[in-house]
């Protein structure tokens, strides 16, 4: 999982955020859409709503359009019918990517994605191709003005968490860490952690990597050029990468 962490800031790079802010109910509620369709309207049962939701809720959503994408899932609203699918390959500098969307138009959007890679000078993989190199987690980013680190890891810990790991301690405002779990406890995670009075930022079920691979340089600018195209793709929700760009290169790009 080297060079995650390292990650979480870059892909929260604010000039990144503030311009995808527009696209984020949209996916949401696609998801939440997805979701009910799948399993269910009820999040207690549900998981993959349960997280559709809670990603929601992170965006500021309002309650009112979370109920009315249920609704459409439910009952299978016309124009509506999306269905997730995922893109894996190899970016510049060897980075191994995953792809995940949610679309209504496969042709369409495999060939918006595949056009991407080749743009970069990338390859698309078959269906596992890099898989292997990320494992699913749970994933919850908690914040805390009073509650140290050796407190944050105590809590998460107790509450049934895998690991514990620093995403921006060194922030005055308010000090990160990203809480891991098992895919199947991170319902019981996330309420245990919300009950302890944390403060709840970005969670989800993510692909973290196992296995990463240094990318630099002029490498490493072009990789992030690569992933910022992925993501401005109406279609795509989420891009995970392997990717491990040094502190010196990182500051250059920021």
């Amino acid at each position: 999982m080297a060079g995650h962490n390292k990650w979480s800031k870059i892909k929260h790079r604010k000039a990144v955020v503030d311009k995808r802010r527009g696209k984020a109910w949209t996916m949401c509620a696609r998801a939440i859409i997805v979701a009910a369709k799948q399993g269910g309207g009820d999040a207690n049962f549900n998981i993959s709503l349960r997280t559709a939701m809670d990603d929601a809720r992170y965006y500021n959503m309002p309650n009112d359009n979370i109920e009315r994408a249920i609704k459409k899932g439910l009952g299978g609203g016309e124009g509506d019918d999306y269905v997730p699918v995922r893109y894996e390959g190899y970016g510049p500098g060897g980075a191994a990517l995953i792809v995940d969307a949610l679309t209504n138009n496969r042709t369409r959007t495999a060939g918006d994605i595949r056009l991407i890679f080749t743009k970069h000078e990338s390859k698309m993989g078959v269906s596992g191709a890099v898989a292997h190199q990320f494992d699913q987690r749970g994933r919850i980013v908690v914040s805390s003005k009073t509650i140290n680190g050796d407190a944050i890891f105590e809590a998460a810990v107790e509450a049934g968490a895998d690991d514990v790991r620093a995403v921006d301690t060194d922030s005055e405002e308010l000090p990160s860490w990203e809480v891991l779990t098992a895919p199947e406890r991170y319902t019981e995670v996330l309420a245990k952690l919300k009950a302890a009075k944390l403060s709840i930022g970005e969670t989800g079920i993510d692909m973290l990597p196992n296995l990463s691979v240094t990318v630099a340089g002029q490498l490493a600018k072009d990789l992030l050029e690569m992933i910022d195209a992925l993501e401005d793709n109406d279609d795509v929700k989420k891009v995970y990468t392997n990717a491990d760009i040094p502190d010196a290169d990182l500051a250059a790009l920021e």
